[in-house]
């Protein structure tokens, strides 16, 4: 028997991927509410909006799998409309057409005024940088570029989002503002490449100017950069983090592996000597600096002598965040010609060690964190914990800092003094100073 949908006339947006998709979604979830649409973020509605990812095997996975699920739905008359967006959309849209006819329409990364148009909204150019965020209130991603010029052998990213494109200083300031007025006390800064920000616009490299003029943003008070290229990087960004007390001492930089062969066929640009001199170098003008990075193991070709210098050189560098991604051949891809040749099993086993050496590391220097008194954001109440973060952790990847609830009150969305009293691999416990 076909159900009925009680949320009629509401557009759920379903979100899968990482932070970049998120922004996407709101983008679109403020422009669908300012056409005086109902519009909630994962929730119930009888319209369905997945706004998909194509990145790897897993995600691609999850995202057909999703889809499904809201076909189902749609044929059991709980949902009327399921419409597909996003990186999935725009790399496979013929096969999925194929594949998945009973979705409505499907819609590239590129498509968001076609998309709101048959979502029965017009495309307003003066939203510029208005959305409806979907993080706690007190942090918001900002998204400065679009795209990537780089031309990693294993990637996908240029084929679902096209060349990079800046976004200009004086749009993300004015993003900025209307984010810090809604409450958020906390920008992180994304792009598929930070490092190139500026170059199409400004022809140099303007991360800096960037840093110092969204410092200036009343109500802003942590600025956190992912995802930044480390061939090129601009140095100068440094010097604004270590003078400038709103630029976390943090960086996300994925360097994918360090053998030098390696590095050459996924066409880095890079050597394990520049790279190691790189993060040296980091350290030095930031002796504070707390480094994220991942990698990716099982690529073709990796040998145990590759993968033995890898785990040698994350011993020595001790990042204080790490992330460890088994490789995944992705078509259309320049590595997709060569074999892939190392074997599930072995691939799982070697990102398990990896992990295995960085949760050591973690602990350890988690250890060393016990009777410190660090600034804390605090995000959210979970069970019987306020949870919050350091400035050397991000949402969602990093370690986080637990505080009994039942014994202290903080406010979510505030910043607190707290003296961590016990740590774990990748957790600290504390008390409000």
């Amino acid at each position: 028997m076909r159900t009925k949908s009680h949320h009629k006339h509401t557009i759920n947006v379903i979100t899968l991927g990482c932070s970049k998709n998120l922004y996407d979604s709101e983008v679109l979830m403020g422009q669908l509410k300012a056409s005086g649409k109902e519009v909630v973020h994962e929730k119930e509605g009888n319209i369905v909006v997945v706004n998909t990812c194509g990145f790897i095997a897993d995600a691609k996975e999850e995202s057909v799998n999703t889809i499904l699920e809201q076909i189902q739905k749609k044929e059991k008359g709980e949902v009327d409309r399921v419409y597909v967006t996003g990186c999935l959309s725009e790399r496979y849209k013929p096969d999925l057409e194929k594949e998945i006819p009973q979705v409505d329409q499907y819609f590239g990364t590129t498509d968001l005024p076609q998309l709101l148009k048959v979502l029965g909204a017009d495309y307003k150019h003066e939203l510029l940088g208005e959305r409806l965020t979907t993080t706690p209130r007190n942090y918001a991603y900002l998204k400065i570029a679009e795209g990537c010029d780089r031309p990693c052998s294993f990637c996908a990213i240029p084929l679902m989002r096209g060349k990079h494109q800046s976004k200009s200083i004086e749009a993300l300031v004015e993003e900025a503002s209307l984010l810090a007025k809604d409450g958020v006390k906390e920008l992180i800064l994304i792009a598929q490449d930070l490092t190139y920000y500026g170059l199409d616009l400004y022809k140099e490299r303007r991360l800096a100017a960037l840093l110092k003029a969204l410092v200036k943003v009343n109500g802003i008070e942590w600025i956190r950069l992912h995802y930044a290229f480390p061939t090129g990087f601009p140095m100068d960004v440094l010097e604004v983090m270590r003078e400038e007390p709103k630029v976390c001492n943090y960086i996300d930089i994925p360097l994918q592996h360090i053998s030098d062969s390696i590095l050459k066929s996924m066409r880095r640009g890079t050597t394990q000597a520049k790279t190691t001199k790189l993060i040296q170098d980091f350290r030095a003008a930031v002796p504070e600096i707390g480094i994220r990075t991942s990698l990716i193991v099982g690529y073709p070709g990796e040998t145990e002598t590759d993968f033995k210098t890898l785990k040698d050189w994350v011993r020595e560098m001790r990042f204080d965040r790490l992330g460890c991604f088994t490789y995944s051949h992705e078509e259309n891809t320049h590595a997709f010609a060569l074999e892939d040749d190392v074997p599930e099993d072995v691939k799982q086993e070697r990102a398990n060690e990896i992990m295995a050496i960085q949760s050591e590391i973690s602990r350890e220097s988690n250890q060393q964190r016990v009777g410190q008194s660090m600034r804390c954001m605090i995000d959210r109440k979970e069970g019987n914990y306020f949870i919050g973060r350091t400035e050397y952790d991000s949402p969602d990847v990093d370690n986080e800092v637990l505080i009994s609830a039942q014994e202290h009150y903080l406010k979510l969305g505030d910043f607190a003094q707290i003296t961590i009293t016990s740590a774990t691999e990748f957790d600290l416990f504390g008390r409000p100073n």
